[in-house]
């Protein structure tokens, strides 16, 4: 798509002096920083295929109830489709910070701590949003999404040495799931998706991935790409999240969690990335170390 198609169906692009393109991240969105003659963005632009109008009006919407309740992230400004040009936008008010992915190993320990302890405080904030009232039970979603990733899984060519040990452990812990709330969820919560502005927390940002389910589970993305970066940080975002007082089922499902996606992050990463195969086994390889081929369900990093 050349953007200078889109500028005469978008408000926000016509005064626009330059739109650049984002090549950063996973995500299939077009993603463009729209300027206005500042120095500054003005806008962040968000394309995706017509096809995704409704799950990307219903982000959007997400978005402005998890804005509103005044979680610092880009204020959701317009959404919108342009059916001739086969797409639907989002466009968002720019926050200003540097991706707290490469900040942070820059910054001091009680530094990183701190800008995890707000991320934590941050992200309890987005768990008050109530999934909606018709949504299947949690447990029902994540225990089918399981089984089809394991069943994925089986029928390729990479295993783990350590394949029986996890399932058991998936299996022991597996009634965890019954019963637990349906909430918003970030669902991509990590560094990469996180601005800090000088040394402190600025925003969360990229919610493509947002889903309705446990909690807990925004904690997982902590396990395979958090801590690699910050451990400070890591142990601050739990701190901050908990105020302190973890409870005692926590670490159980964080555990859980964390076992639960090796299956299906394998089978993602050979059909979407292959080439970066290797750096994703050893992200599991540091999980289970961690964890101590889950004899712990408490990583050595925290306890450390």
């Amino acid at each position: 798509m050349q953007i200078t198609e889109v500028r005469e169906y978008i408000p926000q692009l016509r005064k626009a002096t330059a739109v650049l393109k984002i090549h950063k991240g996973f995500s299939y969105d077009g993603k463009y920083l729209v300027y206005e003659g500042d120095d500054k963005p003005a806008y962040v632009l968000r394309t995706a295929t017509f096809k995704q109008t409704e799950r990307k009006r219903r982000e959007f919407e997400a978005v402005g109830r998890i804005h509103g309740l005044g979680v610092r992230t880009s204020e959701p400004i317009a959404f919108g489709t342009v059916e001739a040009l086969d797409l639907c936008y989002i466009v968002l008010r720019y926050v200003e910070g540097e991706d707290a992915s490469e900040r942070l190993p820059l910054m001091s320990a009680d530094e990183q701590y701190s800008v995890g302890v707000e991320a934590g405080r941050e992200l309890l904030m987005m768990h008050e949003v109530e999934a909606p009232g018709d949504l299947e039970a949690w447990s029902m979603r994540r225990i089918a999404k399981h089984n089809r990733q394991f069943a994925e899984y089986c029928l390729c060519e990479v295993k783990l040495p350590e394949e029986d040990v996890i399932v058991a452990f998936i299996e022991g812990q597996l009634p965890l799931v019954e019963g637990r709330p349906n909430r918003f969820q970030h669902d991509d919560f990590h560094p990469g998706n996180l601005l800090v502005h000088g040394s402190t927390y600025a925003a969360a940002i990229d919610f493509n991935r947002y889903d309705w389910g446990d909690p807990y589970h925004d904690f997982l993305k902590i396990a395979y790409f958090s801590r690699e970066i910050s451990i400070p940080f890591s142990i601050g975002q739990i701190d901050g999240y908990f105020d302190g007082k973890i409870p005692e089922n926590f670490w159980n499902l964080y555990a859980l969690y964390s076992a639960l996606i090796m299956f299906g992050t394998i089978t993602w990463t050979l059909q979407v990335v292959p080439a970066q195969l290797d750096s994703m086994m050893a992200r599991i390889r540091t999980v289970l170390n961690d964890h101590q081929n889950f004899e712990s369900v408490i990583p050595i990093w925290y306890k450390n």
